[in-house]
This record gives C-alpha cells, structure tokens and sequence, in this order.
C-alpha cells in the first residue's frame, strides 16, 4: 500500500516541479502565434481548446499500452515500479513534451521532418520509413486484437469486424480532426481514466479493509521474478516491454496532431507533459494489480505458464471486482481503447507521408491519394500474425525513442542550452536498445548472444553514441 502511494505521490509531484521545470526550461512563450493559428487549415489546423487536447493526446499515446505492458512488466516484479517512475518523470514525459513543443515551433512537423532538421538529411530519410513502418504496424496491432474480443462478445465473423474497424480508420484518417477525434476521443479517454480510477479505489478499499494484500518493495524483491529469466532478461527486456508508461516512441508520432492544435505554448506542459503523466498512473495501477490480485508476481506468472495473456487477466479482474459493470469496462478497456490508438496511428501515417511529398491535404482528393496505399498495405500485414507482428513493435518503439531524444539534445545543443537533461536520458535508452538486440532470444528480434558480452558490447555503444554527440553537438 505504502509503496503504491508513494510511487502515485512520485508521478504527480514530478509533473508539478519537473514538468513546470522543464516548461520554463524549453521557453514556452504565449507571445508566438501558433500553427493553430497561423495555418488554420479546417482539416489537421484546427484550434481545441486545453482540456480536450489532453484528453484527445492521452487516448492517442495510451490504448492498450499502460495496460498490458505494465501487466507484462509486472512479471519482472517490484522493479516495475522503478521504472514506471523514474522513467516517466525524467525520460517519457520529456520526450513527450519535447517531441510536442519542437513540432509547435516547427509549424506542427512530423518526427521525420524534426529529425532531419536537427540530425540531418540522412536521418530524416532512414526515419520518414521507420515511422511509416511503425505507424502501420501499430494500426494493424489495433485492429486484430479488438477483432478478435469482438468476434469472441458477438459471434460475429472476425473478417467482418475487420473489414468495419478498417472502414471506421479510414473515415477518422481523412475527417477533419474535429469531427470524429475531436468529439469521440474525449468521452473515450475519460471513460479509461475512470476504468482505471475505478480499479485503483476499488484495490485501495480493499488493501485498507485488510481484504487485499498489496506487498511492498523491499530488498529481497529486487530481483527477476519473471518464469523464464534467462530468456527474459530484467535489463533490457523490461524496459522494452514497460514502454507505455514510461518512455515510447510512438508518442512523438501522435505529439504533432496536438501540436496543430494548440493556441499557447503553455499548453504544452498539460497536453504533453501531463498526459504523459496520467498514463504512467494508469499504468503504475495495472501493474500494482496485476502483482497483487493473484497473491504474487510468481502466482501472475503461473497464470501466464497455463496460457493466460492479458487480456483474459483484464477481463478477469474486472468482471470479478465488478461485476455486469467490470464487462462493461472490458469493453471500453481492451477493445475501444486499442481502435483509437490505432486510428491516430494511421492518421499520423498520413500526415508523416504527405510531409515527406510536401503534399497538402486541404483537400479530400488529396488525403485519398496518401491515405488508400497506407491502407492497403496496412491490410496485407492483416494476414501476418499478430504475434510476430507485435514481437517487433516493443523494440521498434524505443529505437523511436532514442531517435526523438537524441533530436532534442541536439536541439537544446544548438540553443546553447543545458543539453544533458536530454543526452543522458538517451544515451540509457541507446543503451537498453542495443543491448536488447544483442542479448534477446533470436524469436524475439535479438541475436541472443552471451549476457555479460552484451552488457558490455551495448554500454561501450551507448558511449561511443555520446562522444559522437558531443563531438557534434554544435555542428551545422
């Protein structure tokens, strides 16, 4: 109990004091007239106002990520608790701000465009593929699991809720932002915020009343609880598997929506920062979940062994606290919130395309030239299961990751400002990347070398990314 409050306290003061920290750090300044305003283009220009970017931003970057990757990484044991805090405050919820605050200044550019400017053409083109691959890959994930818990509630044909969640995506990638994310997201977003405020008061009743043991951290915890250890690495593998929560990638895709949205720049530190925040709560209540509902990370990780995945421990858990309403919440929980992540994941494929071509997408015509081959292909990888589709997307993420940091430490480089605050936060995530590559089984996208040489491998990488940086910091 005491552990869950503290790590909940943790989040919220880092948002108050780091987050504003770093909102005066970046130079947030209401006196420059915003993309929103500037370009107002009644199509991705629309000014929203704060409350509804926020929760538009935090259904976009959360979906299922907070809750079954902190239910994953609850598997490690209390060392998830460590990084969903840590990671949050000082290297998620920087890279969201960030990856936000630069599209701002730069007329609400996609990632590609950003990193080009700051690390080059070279980066800019290998990254204008990577993301469309990302992006594509996230909106295929999205749509094979809700089809999937549909065809299971209904009987219906998983091809025909396939086909109709495809048609939904295409509607909401070429609609005006207002129209569809603008007047859904947020009754979405709130009804998961409440889905998990519901989850943590109901485990913080019952932890008070004694009829719910929470454990707490302590020394002998601090190991790797996970029933597979050796192929299940505690570093990297769980800070690949925690992305959602504490530091991913895919969200510096989705920053840029909001950001030719916004009407100030201080509504960057609500929007970004904030919601960035409010997922690693989200996801620190799962994962505390998760650990305590079976009585232990080892009784969590039996249920895993007897082919129990986290979908059937969401549905379990909310239908046994809840009831008819915890079904209700199943729904909303894993099968809403997934469509409209991956929604925004194809509309941000659009707007990441039409970058790259400077092609203007005022038009309807023009959005159906871009929009119709992402979807295309976004339907032939339909056909490829969705577990090797989904083993690829955790380290795809926080390569992202690594990119949008390294962007932003050459940024505040070039301002003459403390870069730090940015390069060491991506010199770790360098270093959890490639380490994972190394050290991870072959099935899972490593070359499943020998640990310690990995370690090591990795950290001199990592460094060697670092003297580079510094080297050229400043260059260009």
């Amino acid at each position: 109990m005491i552990t869950f409050l503290l790590a909940l306290a943790a989040l919220i003061v880092g948002y108050l004091v780091y987050g504003r920290f770093m909102a005066r750090f970046f130079g947030a300044d209401n006196r420059i007239e915003t993309p929103a305003l500037r370009l107002a283009d009644g199509v991705d220009y629309i000014p929203m106002k704060p409350w509804r970017m926020f929760m538009i931003q935090f259904l976009n970057i959360a979906g299922l990520g907070p809750i079954f990757g902190a239910i994953l990484g609850a598997m490690y044991g209390p060392w998830a608790y460590v990084w969903i805090v840590l990671g949050n405050i000082f290297m998620g919820s920087v890279h969201d701000y960030f990856s936000g605050m630069l599209s701002l200044r730069n007329n609400g550019a996609s990632l590609p465009e950003l990193v080009g400017k700051y690390l080059g053409n070279g980066f800019r083109q290998a990254l204008r593929v990577f993301t469309l691959l990302l992006l594509i890959m996230v909106g295929v994930a999205f749509v094979n699991g809700p089809a999937d818990l549909l065809t299971y509630y209904t009987g219906i044909s998983f091809k025909l809720w396939l086909y109709l969640i495809f048609a939904y995506y295409l509607l909401a990638t070429l609609l005006p932002i207002n129209q569809i994310i603008g007047r859904i997201y947020p009754f979405f977003g709130a009804a998961l915020l409440f889905m998990a405020v519901a989850v943590g008061g109901y485990m913080l009743w019952h932890g008070l009343s004694g009829e719910l043991v929470l454990k707490e951290l302590s020394f002998s915890g601090f190991r790797n609880w996970h029933h597979h250890p050796t192929q299940n690495i505690l570093y990297p593998m769980m800070f690949i598997v925690i992305s959602c929560g504490a530091i991913s990638g895919f969200h510096s895709t989705q920053s840029p929506m909001m950001a030719r949205c916004m009407t100030k720049e201080s509504q960057g530190r609500v929007v970004f920062y904030g919601a960035m925040v409010v997922e690693g709560i989200v996801a620190l209540i799962w994962a505390t979940v998760a650990m305590n509902y079976f009585g232990s990370p080892e009784k969590l990780n039996e249920m895993a062994i007897s082919g129990h995945n986290p979908a059937w421990i969401v549905k379990e858990i909310l239908q046994t606290w809840f009831g008819q309403a915890g079904a209700a919440l199943t729904i909303v929980g894993v099968i809403a919130a997934p469509i409209t992540t991956g929604d925004t994941a194809f509309r941000s494929a659009r707007l990441t395309l039409a970058d790259m071509f400077h092609f203007k997408q005022d038009s309807l015509k023009n959005r159906l030239w871009v929009s119709i081959p992402l979807f295309v292909v976004g339907f032939f990888l339909t056909q490829i299961s969705f577990a090797t589709i989904w083993k690829y997307l955790g380290l795809f993420n926080q390569l992202l990751s690594v990119i949008m940091l390294w962007t932003a430490a050459r940024y505040l480089a070039q301002k003459g400002k403390n870069h730090w605050l940015l390069s060491l936060p991506a010199t770790f995530m360098t270093a959890v990347c490639l380490t994972y590559l190394l050290v991870a089984p072959v099935s899972t996208g490593g070359l499943a070398l020998n640990t310690n040489m990995g370690y090591l491998v990795g950290s001199i990488l990592a460094l060697a990314s670092l003297a580079v940086f510094l080297k050229y910091k400043q260059a260009g």
